[in-house]
């Protein structure tokens, strides 16, 4: 088993849930990144206490204010991590922040569904092209052939609701707000891993399984997995992950998920 060695990594929607799951994995790495930085919209809110208190322990966590729906605050956010990593790259992108609207067919709205799908779809695009030249930095940096995820990797954390082959628990959670934008961002997981290829940049989509968190449980009933269990399963994958699997989508436990 690999491990996932990277000197920067940057999380978006890091107060709460996997999120907050990762940073917290991060740094308790044998040998954590040097800087890992955690996105959040308001870094000095209520909801983001856990976090806050994580910063006050580890100096090598930044939290970055980012709103990944406006594009000012995404470019903000490149800029003082540029600034702060002083010439390196960033070696991962993990693009975690999203939404759910658990609306039945019948009462999706224009609304939510535009809502949905800019947070989920949208905002990973455009920190991907924001985040692009800090990216191809890191694997610049990164010696030997190859790409990986320790090299330089944008990480879209999907849905297999997102997978048109499966639709998953439609009984219990239509959202088609949600399942859209998953299988959208599937597909611009493969335009990133082709259009990127060139830099030495992976890309991968990932379904963290149904996982306890305030989004997990919209449906009303409890998932069966906890932050702790997706999230150290997601990186022992990212961390065997090779270039053959740039483009791919897989579940937590490196299975292949139907699109």
């Amino acid at each position: 088993m690999g491990e996932l060695r990277v000197r920067s990594a940057l999380v978006t929607g890091a107060n709460r849930g996997i999120g907050l799951g990762f940073v917290q994995h991060l740094l308790a790495l044998p040998n954590p990144p040097e800087w890992v930085f955690a996105g959040c919209r308001d870094p000095k809110g209520q909801r983001a206490q856990e976090l806050q208190k994580l910063a006050s322990k580890h100096p090598n966590l930044v939290i970055v204010p980012l709103e990944v729906t406006d594009p000012a605050s995404i470019k903000a956010a490149a800029a003082s991590v540029g600034e702060r990593l002083k010439g390196s790259g960033l070696n991962l992108l993990i693009n975690n922040a999203g939404i759910v609207r658990a609306n039945r067919l019948e009462n999706e709205t224009l609304k939510d569904m535009s809502e949905v799908y800019t947070t989920n779809t949208i905002a990973p695009l455009l920190l991907g092209q924001a985040f692009l030249p800090l990216l191809k930095k890191a694997a610049q940096e990164s010696p030997g052939s190859g790409m990986s995820c320790s090299k330089a990797a944008i990480v879209n954390i999907s849905s297999n609701g997102g997978s048109i082959k499966e639709v998953y628990l439609w009984e219990g959670i239509q959202a088609a707000c949600y399942r859209c934008s998953k299988a959208a961002l599937n597909m611009l997981t493969r335009c990133q891993s082709m259009g990127y290829r060139e830099h030495g940049i992976f890309s991968v989509a990932l379904h963290p399984g149904w996982v306890q968190t305030d989004l997990g449980c919209e449906g009303g009933a409890m998932p069966p997995l906890t932050v702790d269990a997706s999230v150290g399963g997601m990186l022992k994958v990212l961390s065997n992950l090779s270039e053959k699997d740039s483009g791919a989508f897989l579940d937590w436990e490196g299975n292949v998920v139907a699109w």
